[in-house]
């Protein structure tokens, strides 16, 4: 699965040259993002052009009844996203990028208590997890937001873990490949292509390493989940 990432190390100017976010949506260094905040995104308008937005983790189908259950849905398996009823109509016409530049898991080689890594690309560059989003309405005077009001989702799309990454976590987040990310927000992309692009990054092209106790506290957001963790061989085992 993936339920924390970053998006810690570029500057906005950096990001904007890599993705085509634009320059009205803020751009803020973020050290571990967590379900239910609002995420740095790159969706499509109604003539398919790519916008960067704000969207919140956890996506919310249009038909929801209530605002919270999204927050139930920050991951989508792509072995059964396109039948899904809760993804079904977002994969495909609401994909989008999510951009981070590394995730975190946690492994328990032993007795002791899980070990937070945070694992990259192996260049260390920015990527996009594929994603899909959605728009909800609200209806009724008492649902939050207020009626009239939207809420604007996302999800993360998840497949089976890589060799080095199964021993954390049966699951890793998709990271799509550079050339694939306009395919992937190209809404005339048929559906086996996409399901081409879903197989994530190779072993060879991720790296990870355990950092300190901090990113345990999804309250906390700054350098310091990202410090090295005390040496305790336990990298080793991985």
């Amino acid at each position: 699965m993936c339920g924390r990432y970053t998006l810690a190390s570029p500057n906005p100017a950096e990001v904007r040259a890599r993705f085509p976010v634009g320059e009205s949506v803020e751009i803020r260094r973020r050290y571990n993002v967590a379900p239910g905040d609002d995420v740095l995104a790159v969706t499509t308008d109604r003539e398919g052009q790519p916008r960067g937005e704000l969207l919140r983790w956890g996506l919310l189908p249009s038909w929801a009844e209530q605002p919270d259950h999204g927050l139930k849905l920050i991951n989508a398996r792509v072995e059964t996203v396109a039948r899904r009823p809760a993804f079904r109509s977002a994969f495909e016409r609401f994909r989008c990028l999510i951009l981070a530049d590394g995730f975190y898991e946690w492994g328990s080689p032993g007795a002791g208590p899980k070990q937070p890594f945070h694992i990259t690309r192996a260049d260390r560059e920015l990527f996009a997890f594929a994603g899909l989003w959605s728009i909800w309405h609200a209806s009724e005077p008492h649902q939050e937001p207020e009626a009239g009001a939207t809420l604007r989702s996302c999800t993360i799309l998840t497949t089976a873990a890589s060799p080095k990454l199964a021993p954390l976590h049966e699951r890793m987040p998709v990271i799509l490949d550079p050339d694939a990310e306009s395919t992937w927000l190209d809404p005339a992309t048929p559906p086996e292509q996409l399901s081409e692009l879903l197989a994530g990054l190779p072993a060879c092209a991720t790296v990870l390493r355990p950092v300190a106790s901090a990113v345990n506290d999804a309250r906390r957001d700054g350098p310091e989940c990202l410090q090295p963790a005390p040496d305790s061989g336990q990298a080793a085992l991985f």
